[in-house]
């Protein structure tokens, strides 16, 4: 009985091990992201469609018709945006209204 708690034991431990390593590659990607802002301010989907009063859907649309920028820490993951870049859209389309 010792011998299968030992066994499960290691597994669970190698299988924390692994997480806790992606986990720590996200967030070195996440800090390596930021550096690359100058720090500028960055913001996510929910704080930026709060801020504008839309919906995370329209900020999809938004990014796909090419009306503001976006960085992603990797394929399909979370999107980020700028304040400054955001400002800047904000003028242009109180222009245009």
């Amino acid at each position: 009985m010792s011998y299968i708690d030992n066994e499960i034991l290691e597994r669970l431990i190698g299988t924390m091990v692994e997480g806790f390593a992606r986990i720590e590659k996200k967030l070195d990607q996440m800090n390596r992201l930021k550096e690359c802002m100058n720090g500028d301010r960055l913001l996510d989907n929910v704080d930026l469609a709060e801020l504008l009063g839309v919906s995370q859907r329209t900020l999809a649309r938004y990014r796909k018709e090419g009306k503001i920028k976006y960085y992603s820490v990797e394929k399909n993951g979370k999107s980020f945006y700028l304040a400054s870049e955001i400002q800047e859209f904000l003028l242009l389309r109180g222009k245009r209204t």
